[in-house]
């Protein structure tokens, strides 16, 4: 049992801890990073974590769901530290982020597969940082002998020749939502969406007027409001359920994640995090797409060794 244990909840933060005699376990939720997704509650294993609508005030836009964590139910595994598509949640043990689920290989973490070639990026292109929702992405330019650049106009057409234009997106806190890649120049900026799935609107059951989904989106562009009524584009949409949390009608939004994007495991743990994450179907689908892999593998394996035989 630990010696001590802590909780404290402030307007930035919300912080758990767990201090042994030689380990110091500590939760941190960074509350201007958390969106009140649906994610992390989800992947909880212990249910220790609970999502708090906020009560909407007449005038005002609806508020992002309050994440709150069981001390009494947390045991610092750090899978909301892994599945968090905002990387809004550090885990961490004696002050170091080794996350022991990871570790011991019954957990994978999550492939933000991101690629940026800056090649035809257009020297003063800011295109992508304003695209960005999150405000995560951040641009520095540099001369080809690694100085600075404060203002290009101040070189020459030479000078100009050789900047390097560097791109820098934080891939733990990118949910992969895509919009700068849809703004970037074709081949600047490639990504895939860690979380594939389905969002829609019944438009029969949204409210009249109604668009607190709308108000807690933290994709801007994703949901957006036309004739009165709730419209999605699809296409920069992350599946994260932040919308879902708020809507005032059960039935009126939908939203189904199919696919996760993370390093392979064989783990009885992911599986059921899978399951409550997406569906058991989708987590049946991953496993029977893991099994042909292997099939496949094997036979690829065999043919090479018999023809080494040969």
């Amino acid at each position: 049992m630990p010696l001590k244990t802590q909780k404290r909840d402030t307007a930035e933060a919300l912080t758990l801890e767990w201090i042994l005699q030689t380990k110091h376990y500590k939760l941190a939720l960074d509350k201007n990073l958390c969106v009140g997704c649906q994610i992390c509650s989800l992947a909880c294993p212990k249910e220790a974590i609970k999502l708090e609508k906020q009560p909407k005030v007449q005038g005002e836009k609806a508020k992002k769901a309050k994440v709150d964590v069981d001390l009494a139910k947390c045991i610092f595994c750090g899978i909301c530290d892994i599945t968090c598509p905002y990387g809004a949640v550090k885990v961490t043990l004696n002050g170091d982020h080794n996350l022991i689920v990871v570790e011991k290989e019954s957990f994978p973490e999550l492939i933000r597969d991101i690629k940026i070639d800056t090649r035809n990026c257009p020297k003063d292109c800011v295109a992508c940082v304003e695209a960005c929702p999150l405000e995560q992405l951040t641009i520095s330019k540099v001369t080809y002998d690694g100085k600075p650049v404060e203002n290009l106009d101040a070189l020459s057409p030479s000078q100009r020749r050789h900047v390097v234009v560097n791109v820098d997106i934080p891939k733990d806190k990118c949910p992969t939502c895509r919009a700068c890649e849809y703004k970037c120049p074709p081949g600047v900026i490639k990504m895939r969406k860690t979380f594939e799935g389905k969002i829609a609107i019944d438009q029969a059951k949204c409210p009249e007027g109604c668009q607190d989904c709308v108000d807690v989106c933290p994709i801007t562009g994703t949901l957006t409001v036309a004739d009165g009524k709730v419209q999605v584009n699809e296409s920069t949409c992350v599946y994260c359920g932040a919308c879902k949390v708020v809507c005032p009608v059960d039935e009126a939004l939908m939203v189904k994640r199919t696919k996760v994007l993370h390093t392979p495991v064989h783990s009885g743990t992911w599986n059921k995090t899978l399951e409550r994450i997406t569906s058991p179907v989708d987590t049946v689908k991953e496993l029977k797409a893991i099994s042909g892999k292997k099939a496949r593998d094997m036979v690829s394996k065999r043919f090479v060794s018999e023809e080494v035989i040969k």
